[in-house]
């Protein structure tokens, strides 16, 4: 485990509640890339499965979590298009 990837972690996971809550709030898709998100939900995914064959540790935890969030926020990306489309 290193302070540093603790540290990325934190402060990537302080990031994803904001972008829940303005998707959640907002029903919009306009400046989200769902590509992005599921690029970053597959580096989460990556983070997971190096823990579990290399270096399992309490920071799977974190990736878990940061995946979660960014699940949930794909979810409201799809959610809100769908929206947009029914307007």
């Amino acid at each position: 485990m290193s302070i540093f990837e603790v540290l990325m972690l934190v402060c990537f996971g302080v990031a994803w509640p904001a972008s829940i809550y303005k998707s959640w709030t907002s029903k919009q898709t306009e400046g989200k890339s769902v590509l992005f998100l599921y690029v970053i939900l597959l580096g989460y995914i990556s983070g997971v499965l190096h823990k579990l064959f290399f270096a399992y540790n309490w920071v799977i935890y974190l990736y878990m979590l940061n995946g979660l969030m960014v699940s949930i926020d794909i979810v409201l990306y799809h959610r809100n298009k769908r929206i947009n489309k029914e307007k």
